[in-house]
């Protein structure tokens, strides 16, 4: 089948050298930071520290495999942040304040930002609104409805104290005091079914199809609309399982919280190596771009560095990962 070969041959063409390079720049880049801050405090290698880096990167990085889905397809969006505080909103508002099921929460969250996510897909895929100003709106929307579903203050799990387990339990840990929290499992379990579905189903095909030449795949008979709807949503129902891991960890819904997570979602997955032109990445460059920012983030805060500066060094790293980008693609023209 025509679509079938475009589909099979961008996949593979996006695991060109230059992309392997940049994950190895990437992947360097994480192991000089970890000795640079290792030297400058004796307190970044504690334990509760190690922790507090990898629960700080199952957010963000949960966040960024959804947004890596996006970016592929040359697409981007701007809602996950609040996105995520939204479906932690709806969690809340059936399981702390209408008493359903853990469970039932769980689900409601997933749903709600599939939902969300469909939207936005709707509006790019068949509106033609641009993906810039469709998830904009959608930011907005999310915004003002968490404000409106929580009156503008957080609902605690206070009757529901299993809810804090879902990201703060552990099942598994090396020694008692280096306990592996479970947001950091969900995460690495969700990058490793992220990359087989990017990389081993239709799905994931003609994410990269459709990021290399969208007008080829079409012309070839596949609905490109759908499947970028697909995308989308999916995306939407992993800023669900965020909102799951964060309310958790908070032990509360924050209406307030979610703008500047897109951020450091969308620099994650472009420091990991995904193009902002469409067409090529990868989970794992995601998965060390997540943690890359992490680590930055914690470095600076142990060494004292105002906050309004970690902004600005993380600004920087944004436009540097970006101008690497583009001489790569040039590079490979």
């Amino acid at each position: 089948m025509p679509e079938k070969i475009i589909a099979d041959k961008t996949a593979k063409d996006s695991f060109s050298s230059s992309s392997a390079k940049q994950k190895i720049l990437a992947f360097s880049s994480l192991i000089i930071l970890l000795i640079v801050f290792s030297f400058a405090s004796p307190n970044f290698f504690q334990s509760n520290n190690l922790i507090a880096i990898m629960l700080a990167t199952a957010v963000n990085g949960v966040l960024a495999i959804g947004v890596t889905f996006i970016i592929i397809t040359g697409g981007i969006d701007l809602s996950v942040g609040t996105m995520m505080t939204f479906t932690a909103v709806m969690a809340a508002q059936f399981v702390a304040n209408w008493h359903m099921p853990v469970m039932v929460g769980v689900l409601v969250a997933i749903l709600a930002g599939m939902l969300c996510g469909f939207l936005s897909g709707v509006m790019v895929a068949k509106l033609k609104i641009p993906p810039f100003i469709a998830t904009l709106g959608m930011m907005m929307l999310t915004k003002g409805l968490s404000l409106i579903i929580a009156q503008s203050k957080p609902i605690y799990f206070t009757e529901s104290p299993t809810f804090a387990l879902i990201a703060m339990g552990s099942i598994f840990s090396f020694i008692e005091s280096f306990k592996i929290p479970n947001a950091v499992l969900i995460f690495f379990a969700l990058a490793i079914v992220a990359s087989i579905i990017l990389n081993k189903t239709i799905f994931g095909r003609y994410t990269f199809a459709i990021g290399s030449n969208e007008e080829a795949v079409r012309l070839s008979g596949v609905n490109t609309d759908r499947w970028k709807i697909a995308v989308y949503a999916f995306s939407g129902a992993i800023c669900g399982i965020a909102g799951i891991i964060i309310a958790s960890r908070l032990n509360s819904a924050q209406p307030a919280l979610g703008p500047g997570y897109e951020l450091d979602a969308i620099a994650a997955v472009v420091i990991g190596g995904t193009s902002l032109s469409g067409g090529e990445g990868t989970i794992l460059g995601t998965v060390i771009g997540a943690f890359i920012m992490s680590v930055l983030t914690n470095g600076l805060r142990i060494l004292s560095v105002p906050q309004e500066w970690q902004i600005v060094v993380t600004g920087v790293i944004i436009i540097f990962a970006v101008y690497v980008d583009m001489l790569r693609r040039k590079r490979s023209k």
